[in-house]
């Protein structure tokens, strides 16, 4: 009872699967697109099939293009085969290979037959082929026919060199035939040498019959050429040669170009340029030498390299460069009938000590790229002053030989003293010599400690040897050492600024050091320098906030500025540097109030370095502008007359609203003038109102001197009379020229020359002319629209600008479908390995877990054994 429902439930499974595969091969569900003709050429796009056939299709075609490419990505070992007809499926086999074979058959002899430029015509040489001399079917004749080509023949040769083989193939060959023909007795060896023999003799006397009688033929034809000759030819009588003189052809001009052209110079190789790595490492040798030579005369070591011997020559001396390792040979003299040995002489010490105190000076004068040739030519000349012609002087003074003994005793003695002191004074001299090479230092306290205690000028000379030591070339961490350099030599720039007194000389003697670094690494200098800026720029906003106003920037920081002018260009439009140094200058002009001259002596620098910044771009900076108009306001002394409004940081009426007044009109006249000092940014002191006059007339001069400078800038400008208009008031009407020294006059008059001679040559702006603009109409369009909302009426163009439009959007919405598909493609693939690294991870995991498993059981089953 408990089994007939099994197997009712197998019976439906089946019925309803046979169902559901006849549903599937439903007749009436098959797609058909039918085509309405054919076209030649043309693949057919319509497909025949069920339900979802084409999706099946569309996946399999993406697998073999699609998911081809996506494993294949980021792969570099690919393999194309890429020989002819390999992918092709219509080709059989034997036509794949004939085809390549014929391929391969053209190209080799496109290759063999480049340079056949006529192939069809033959060479030749005296009348026979080239083709067959070159086969080498001549052979060698013997002495006896050296005047004509005998050929041996077959037999003789066979008979000869054979062995005797051809005679007896011959012979018995021969001996065949007769006795085929008649029976004829065969010949003996011995009888066909002697036919051959007299054969060979008879051929060489119809040669020489041959030979002789061409020879007659040609004497013959000799003898008929002379007689017809002496008809064609007129020839002159003996006399007439003799009386005309012989004329020596005159060479062509061509002749006589190529005979001057053999004696002209030639051209001489020059010296191969060197590279800056080549160059840098030949200035730290150069350097690392005078740097031993110099510890070698600190240390009194007499003999170096820079004092040489002088090195005796042989008359037989080949000079062919060979140079013993050692000089061993000691120079030999002839003094007074004796020999003098003498390794080194009193001369060569008084020369020592002379070499090393000149070489002392020469350090100092910064010069240390040419210490080496001074060296050498002091050398030279030593070794032509020890040169005293001995032998000269032992025959002019052989008499007195005992007195000259005692004297040169004596004198050596006290040679002996002097060269000891000198020797101490060049010991001295070399201590005191600044060093030629020097490491770089790794913080900014070392290159304090490097610097500390040296004039300006071995300072500017310790830089330059610390970079060519430590060129980046010559080691892999120099270069980042040198980067470090730049940074920490801006803040020592900086801490020189800010000394009393103020060490301006020593930055000036720095800066073209600072600036082959900046040339060398320009992102380390713009970064120190960008970082700098930035601090200031951060520092003033804040005491803005708080303060509400900004003082002026200390002497450092304008240091900072006029090096930024002279590292960096300051004519592009936008710099990371420069761009960022204009805009704190324009800041500090519009927001640091001017309380005392101070202030103002620090504005006016500010200005000078504004022009210099926009001398090249002539970019306008209103800042500038108005800071000189406040700084001439500061001059006038009624202020409620002039009329002009005052724009911050400067104020009309108050405390600080004339600085620039004179407290005596006759000071004037005790008034020369002189430039700002950069000191006074830092610190000022005047005691007396004479001092405050004159400096007061200094930063007037200055400032009539930046508004001459900014007319000749901005004279090219559309609105150049409106914006030097209130200058032009102030010094026409409330500066009169009269109050004011005479080099201030003539200032005043020729920025007022140069405003009013600026010609308006530019027209004001306005608007463009337009035709105006209808209003508009309110009558309706009528557009007549029929057949499903189809526009009809309008013009060709407008259909086919529509149906574009059309096509247009029908492939742009297929694209999108087709790369949607794509995408949800390649996602399944993706999705697809990830689990089946997962599986295959389980997989490995889960049969070495089982694995160590086994292993487990079997060691504790193992140790059960031992225990009983």
């Amino acid at each position: 009872m408990g089994k007939a429902p099994k197997k009712k439930n197998l019976a439906d499974k089946v019925r309803k699967a046979k169902a559901a595969s006849e549903i599937k091969n439903n007749p009436f569900e098959v797609k058909i697109n039918r085509k309405k003709f054919d076209v030649l050429g043309r693949k057919s796009k319509h497909d025949v099939g069920l339900p979802g056939v084409s999706r099946s299709k569309a996946i399999s075609k993406r697998k073999e293009t699609l998911l081809k490419e996506y494993k294949q990505k980021n792969k570099s070992n690919k393999f194309i085969d890429r020989r002819l007809g390999e992918y092709d499926a219509k080709m059989t086999p034997e036509d794949k290979i004939l085809q390549r074979f014929a391929i391969e058959r053209q190209h080799s002899h496109g290759k063999r037959d480049v340079y056949n430029l006529n192939e069809e015509e033959e060479l030749t040489h005296y009348g026979q082929s080239l083709a067959e001399i070159e086969k080498f079917n001549d052979t060698v004749g013997s002495d006896d026919e050296s005047e004509e080509k005998g050929l041996l023949s077959a037999e003789l040769t066979a008979s000869h060199f054979g062995g005797g083989g051809g005679l007896l193939r011959k012979k018995t060959s021969g001996g065949e035939q007769e006795d085929e023909q008649g029976g004829q007795k065969a010949k003996s060896r011995q009888e066909l040498i002697e036919e051959l023999i007299q054969k060979s003799k008879q051929e060489k006397r119809e040669r020489q019959v041959q030979k002789e009688e061409a020879q007659e033929l040609t004497e013959k034809l000799d003898q008929d050429w002379k007689s017809i000759q002496a008809l064609m030819v007129k020839k002159t009588p003996k006399a007439e040669h003799v009386d005309k003189p012989e004329e020596k052809a005159k060479p062509e001009e061509y002749d006589m170009m190529v005979r001057e052209l053999g004696f002209e110079m030639k051209a001489q190789p020059s010296e191969k340029m060197k590279t800056p790595e080549e160059l840098a490492k030949e200035e730290k040798e150069k350097l690392q030498k005078l740097e031993a030579d110099r510890l070698r005369r600190m240390m009194g070591d007499e003999d170096g390299a820079s004092v040489q011997s002088q090195v005796h020559m042989s008359a037989d001396d080949l000079n062919d460069g060979f140079v013993l390792d050692k000089n061993d040979k000691k120079t030999l003299a002839y003094q007074d009938g004796k020999w003098n040995i003498e390794e080194e002489t009193e001369d060569d010490k008084e020369e020592e000590g002379k070499t090393g105190e000149e070489e002392g000076s020469e350090a100092e004068d910064e010069n240390e790229e040419d210490d080496d040739d001074v060296e050498e030519e002091e050398e030279e000349g030593s070794g032509e002053d020890e040169d005293g012609h001995s032998d000269l002087e032992s025959e002019q003074e052989s008499e007195n030989e005992e007195n000259d003994e005692e004297e040169e005793a004596s004198s050596s003695r006290q040679q002996q003293t002097l060269s000891r002191e000198e020797l101490k004074a060049q010991q001295e001299a070399a201590k005191a010599e600044l060093p030629y090479t020097f490491t770089a230092p790794e913080s900014y306290e070392d290159l304090k400690d490097l610097l500390h205690g040296h004039t300006p000028d071995n300072q500017r000379l310790i830089m330059a040897r610390t970079q060519k030591c430590n060129h980046p070339s010559l080691a892999a961490g120099n270069k980042l050492k040198l980067q470090k350099l730049v940074g920490f030599l801006m803040e020592y720039m900086g801490e020189l600024a800010t000394r009393s007194p103020p060490e301006l000389c020593t930055i000036d003697k720095l800066i073209p050091e600072l600036y082959a670094l900046c040339q060398m690494f320009p992102e380390a200098a713009g970064k120190s320098m960008q970082s700098i800026l930035g601090d200031a720029a951060h520092s003033m906003e804040e005491a803005v906030e708080v303060k509400g106003h900004a003082a002026f920037p200390t002497l450092d920081m304008l240091v900072y500025l006029k090096v930024t002018a002279l590292l960096f260009p300051t004519s592009d439009f936008r710099h990371p540097v420069t761009t960022p140094a204009l805009l704190f200058i324009s800041q500090t002009l519009t927001k640091c109030p001017v309380r005392s001259l101070q202030d103002l002596t620090s504005g006016l620098v500010l200005c000078c370095l504004g022009v210099e910044y926009i001398s090249f771009s002539k970019r306008f900076l209103p800042e500038l502008i108005n800071f000189l108009s406040g700084t001439l306001h500061l001059a006038v002394q009624d202020k409620a007359s002039t009329g002009c409004m005052v724009v911050p940081p400067f104020r009309l009426s108050g405390k600080y609203s004339d600085l620039l007044v004179l407290s005596n009109s006759e000071s004037c006249s005790s008034w020369s003038k002189k430039n700002l000092p950069l000191s006074a940014t830092q610190q000022l002191e005047l005691k007396s109102d004479l001092n405050k006059d004159h400096y007061r007339l200094n930063c007037l001069s200055t400032c009539l001197d930046l508004v001459k400078r900014c007319c000749l800038l901005y004279k090219d400008l559309t609105s150049f009379t409106h914006i030097f208009q209130p200058i032009r008031t102030l010094l026409s009407k409330h500066l009169c020229s009269q109050m004011l020294p005479s080099p201030l006059q003539e200032l005043h008059s020729e920025i007022l020359d140069a405003i009013s001679s600026a010609s308006v040559t530019h027209t004001r702006l306005v608007f463009e002319k337009k035709k105006p603009i209808p209003l508009k109409l309110f009558t309706p369009k009528i557009v007549e629209v029929l057949d499903y909302g189809k526009k009809r009426g309008s013009t060709r163009e407008e259909r086919e600008k529509e149906r574009l439009k059309h096509k247009y959007k029908k492939e742009f919405k297929g694209a999108l479908r087709e790369i949607r598909k794509d995408s949800r493609f390649l996602a399944r693939e993706k999705l697809n390995e990830v689990m089946n690294r997962d599986a295959e991870r389980k997989r490995k995991v889960k049969e070495l877990l089982g694995s160590l498993a086994t292993q487990e059981g079997e060691w504790k089953a193992l140790k059960r054994k031992k225990r009983t």
